[in-house]
């Protein structure tokens, strides 16, 4: 199965056109046709059966034959909030892996020790809605733009609040401290990790310190560990 995007699907039996781009891949890459079954999301869980109505490169017209909303893989929610690394290709393979893996949200914070000064969050949002397509998951994760640490802190809506950070005294692991299907959010910190003062302020903010292994993580790998550590706790069976 392929499965498209689309950001309003409109009710069954009703027709819409893909965007151009699309349209090109349905077309031109896939090479389907008039009277061929496809699929879409909207990334709010919804799920289309729909049949091409008109094949056209450009303005690819589809007719919605059916609606089914589908459940999340897991309960609760996951908020991933990371500090951007000085290489984008980490970060955009980060928010792949985690789109795949199924995750609610991904903020991007800046920190002391932040080495990157651009962003492109547009890119990124690519890079998640291609995973969520590639995966066939009808989950689209939201991607927001860099914010400093303190004002990240002041907005952060979950009850599970727990910041990953290389402690000596070996902390529990987030897998033994987060709660089941509660809504969760996860802060991982920069290379050289955060500063005692930002891991305070964090503290305040209501973090708790939690252990993500025995080894020293670069960033995405935090990132990716911590997700599927909340993953394996919330599945749903």
């Amino acid at each position: 199965m392929q499965l498209f995007y689309a950001v309003q699907l409109p009710p069954v039996h009703q027709e819409f056109v893909l965007s151009e781009e699309e349209s090109k891949h349905c077309v031109r890459v896939l090479r389907m046709m008039q009277g061929d079954a496809i699929h879409f999301t909207d990334g709010q869980g919804t799920l289309a059966e729909a049949m091409i109505t008109d094949a056209h490169p450009k303005r690819c017209k589809v007719g919605i034959m059916k609606l089914t909303q589908q459940p999340k893989p897991y309960r609760g929610s996951i908020h991933l909030a990371v500090a951007p690394t000085k290489n984008a290709e980490r970060m955009e393979w980060m928010v792949e892996k985690c789109t795949e893996t199924g995750i609610d949200r991904i903020s991007f914070v800046l920190t002391e020790r932040t080495e990157r000064a651009h962003f492109n969050t547009e890119r990124m949002e690519k890079k998640a809605l291609a995973a969520m397509k590639q995966s066939l998951q009808c989950w689209l994760p939201q991607i927001c733009a860099p914010l400093p640490l303190a004002d990240f802190l002041q907005k952060v809506s979950e009850t599970g609040r727990f910041i990953a950070h290389a402690d000596k005294e070996k902390p529990l692991h987030l897998f033994q401290l987060a709660q089941p299907a509660t809504d969760v959010c996860l802060l991982i910190g920069p290379e050289g990790d955060f500063t005692p003062a930002e891991l305070e302020a964090a503290k305040a903010a209501g973090f708790q310190v939690a252990g993500l292994g025995n080894t020293r993580l670069r960033t995405e790998t935090a990132a990716i560990l911590g997700c599927h550590a909340l993953h394996l706790l919330n599945e749903v069976k």
